[in-house]
C-alpha cells in the first residue's frame, strides 16, 4: 500500500499536542494506523514535547497538596471498568479504540452510497461515519462549509485533489469543491469526520439539499 495523501505538518501537531476535538482525533488515528510515516512524525513532536516540559522550571506545590494526595490514595478504589466489546463488523482499518464505539445502522444516502454513524462516547462538533459509495460512483459536485477529514479504509476515488486509494487522508474545508469519482472494480469505504454541511452544486444540487443528510 503506497499513502500519497497526508495531514498537514500543523494538523499532525496539533493531534501530538492533543488539542484537536475527539471526532478530528479519531480520524487523525485511523491515517496513523496506516501511515509509518506519519506515526513517526507524530512520535518526533511527542518527544519534543517531552523535552520542553522537562526544561520547564519546577513549579511549587500548593499548600497541603502532598497530604491530600496520600489521603486520596487510602481511598476505596472503583470495580475494575469493563471495555465495551468491538463491535463484530466494525473495519479492521479502523484503529481499535474505534472499533470499541457503538456504531449506527447503515443508511441510503443517495443512489448507490450509504453511511453509518459511529457514536462518540463524548460531545463534540464533530460528527464521524462510514461512507461506502458503490463502484464507478460520480458523486454530486460540493463544497464545504467547515472542515472535513476523510481517511480511505479501501477502494478509492478521484478528483480535482488527485487519486485517493486505502491509507490516504483527504482534507476539505470552505475553500475546496470537488466532484469525487468512484474507482471501478470495488466499493469505496472512507471514515469521514465532518463539522458543519455539505452545500451541493449543480442542476441536482437542489434535490440534493433536500434529501441528502450527512
Amino acid at each position: 500500500m503506497t499513502i500519497e495523501h497526508h495531514p498537514e505538518e500543523a494538523t499532525l501537531a496539533a493531534y501530538a499536542a492533543g488539542v484537536l476535538d475527539l471526532g478530528q482525533r479519531v480520524a487523525l488515528a485511523t491515517h496513523l494506523r496506516a501511515c509509518p510515516r506519519c506515526r513517526a512524525w507524530v512520535r518526533a513532536m511527542e518527544g519534543v514535547g517531552g523535552e520542553i516540559v522537562a526544561d520547564c522550571s519546577p513549579a511549587a506545590m500548593s499548600d497541603g497538596a502532598l497530604e491530600r494526595t496520600m489521603k486520596r490514595l487510602e481511598e476505596p478504589q472503583p470495580p475494575d471498568v469493563v471495555r465495551p466489546a468491538e463491535t463484530a463488523d466494525a473495519p479492521l482499518e479502523l484503529p481499535g479504540f474505534v472499533r470499541r464505539y457503538a456504531f449506527g445502522e447503515w443508511r441510503f444516502v443517495a443512489p448507490r452510497v450509504e453511511m453509518r454513524p459511529i457514536h462518540l462516547p463524548e460531545p463534540g462538533p464533530t460528527r464521524v461515519f462510514l461512507l461506502k459509495s458503490a463502484p464507478n460512483t460520480r458523486l454530486l459536485q460540493h463544497d464545504h462549509t467547515s472542515l472535513e477529514m476523510t481517511c480511505v479504509l479501501s477502494g478509492g476515488f478521484t478528483h480535482e485533489g488527485g487519486h485517493f486509494g486505502p491509507g490516504d487522508f483527504d482534507l476539505g474545508d470552505d475553500s475546496v469543491s470537488h466532484e469525487p469519482h468512484i474507482d471501478a472494480g470495488e466499493d469505496c469505504l472512507c471514515l469521514v469526520a465532518m463539522q458543519g454541511n455539505l452545500r451541493w452544486k449543480g442542476p441536482l444540487g437542489f434535490l440534493a439539499r433536500l434529501f441528502v443528510r450527512l
